[in-house]
């Protein structure tokens, strides 16, 4: 498509004093007017024939394989024209589908013989299919009077996952914060309640753990030492309902639950212990076998994956009814959800005293920062003060159901999303050491 810019605009408009001047005071000089138009006519004429053409522009697109939510990747671009002039400017946007956030214009300047490569910033804002749509380029001509713009199809898709490549770094971190030069045999030992091997007792040791009986029959103190417990399960309960799907700092929170999940999925199944993956909105929509073994972590991110967002309110009777049916010994059921006042709470709150009963649940949910910011506010306006009022309800019934939680013996975890990850693995190895399971 070739279109006037404004500066052709603004040269024809410059005639029309002239023209006018013309037509009042020496009509037989007309043809001047027309000269005029003539003139513009034909520098824009020439403008279309010096710019580059249209049917020598080629994009070429080549994405990543895999983009990962909350997390950003580039795209090569490669923007050539195959013969005659070239630009001295083009400008370029890529045309996206509604999973990526929109990719700025961008302008290129500079060829590499007749070619520029420039990358795509391509950041996904929810999971599933990203569609890469088509690249639109245009550019003006040598004198600016014209301009050129082209579109070229792409019809290219690329998947986007749970960010697997946060939860390998998070987990590097994790295994290498205390690590020693060289390599160290970790024996597990001494962090447990499992009977492992009898030591001789020494000084600073707990006095709690020396074996009287043995002792009297060796005829000197020994002590127990205990390892570390395996084989227990860990069930990874996700809410995919309305409120989870909700977007949290640009991501939306049942992402955010699922990168913590796979990062203590990582660290318990590199423990000993197991873990299940379970999702459920209106109805169950996920239930995995327990996954054990390090190698069994790639499954668990495939099956992350799978849990799609949903409009439907979460239906937790049904939920965990059925996943306390399915469990035959006793687990650590992580649930991840959200909940925004009493009433919408209360079938989860009668079907948790059931699964209390059986297994320990870990509640673990994102602070509201929505309502603390408007809290916080200042009260400037009639409005901010009852927005502040409210908000203030809202956190109470909030803290109320926490307490609720508490009495039952649900442990409970609210942070940032920042904090998330790193809370979560704190809480599962306090329960551990704690030997609650």
């Amino acid at each position: 498509m070739i279109s006037p810019t404004p500066r052709a605009v603004w040269l024809m408009a410059a005639g029309f004093p002239l023209m006018l001047l013309i037509g009042i005071l020496a009509p037989g000089l007309w043809v001047l007017a027309a000269a005029w138009i003539m003139l513009v006519l034909g520098l824009l004429l020439a403008d279309t024939l010096n710019a580059a053409k249209l049917t020598t522009f080629s994009a070429d697109l080549t994405p990543p394989a895999l983009l990962y939510i909350g997390s950003e990747d580039p795209a090569k671009l490669t923007v050539a024209f195959e013969s005659g002039p070239l630009p001295s400017r083009v400008e370029i946007k890529l045309d996206t589908g509604p999973l990526l956030e929109p990719v700025p214009l961008q302008g290129l300047r500079g060829w590499n013989g007749r070619e520029h490569i420039v990358d795509m910033p391509l950041k996904p804002l929810r999971r599933g299919e990203a569609d890469l749509i088509a690249v639109w380029a245009r550019w003006q001509g040598p004198l600016g009077l014209i301009r050129k713009q082209i579109r070229q199809d792409l019809s290219q898709q690329v998947p986007i996952l749970p960010n697997s490549r946060w939860v390998k770094q998070e987990a590097v971190r994790l295994y290498t914060r205390d690590a020693d030069f060289g390599i160290k045999q970790q024996l597990h030992k001494g962090d447990g309640s499992e009977f492992d091997a009898l030591r001789e007792f020494s000084a600073g040791m707990d006095r709690r753990v020396i074996d009287w009986k043995q002792s009297a029959r060796h005829r000197h103190l020994l002590a127990k030492e205990f390892r570390t417990e395996r084989n227990h399960n860990i069930v990874f309960a996700f809410d995919t309902g309305r409120l989870m799907s909700e977007p949290l700092g640009g991501v939306p929170k049942l992402d955010r639950a699922i990168n913590a999940a796979l990062l203590l999925a990582f660290v318990s199944l590199r423990a000993g212990d197991r873990t299940a993956l379970y999702g459920f909105d209106a109805q169950p929509v996920l239930s995995s076998n327990l996954l054990h073994g390090t190698a069994a972590f790639t499954q668990a991110q495939a099956l992350a994956s799978t849990l799609d967002y949903s409009a439907n309110d979460a239906n937790y009777t049904l939920a965990l009814t059925d996943l306390s049916g399915k469990l035959k010994r006793r687990s650590l059921i992580i649930l991840f959800t959200d909940f925004v006042d009493t009433v919408s709470s209360e079938l989860m709150l009668e079907t948790l005293t059931r699964l209390t009963k059986r297994h320990l649940v870990l509640f673990a949910t994102f602070k509201d920062s929505a309502l603390e910011d408007l809290l916080d506010a200042p009260p400037e306006t009639p409005e901010d003060i009852s927005r502040a009022v409210v908000a203030d309800t809202l956190l109470d019934e909030r803290k109320l159901v926490f307490r609720r939680l508490q009495r039952l013996g649900v442990q409970i975890i609210e942070t940032t999303p920042e904090r998330f990850g790193s809370t979560l693995i704190s809480q599962y190895l306090d329960i551990k050491a704690r030997d609650l399971l």
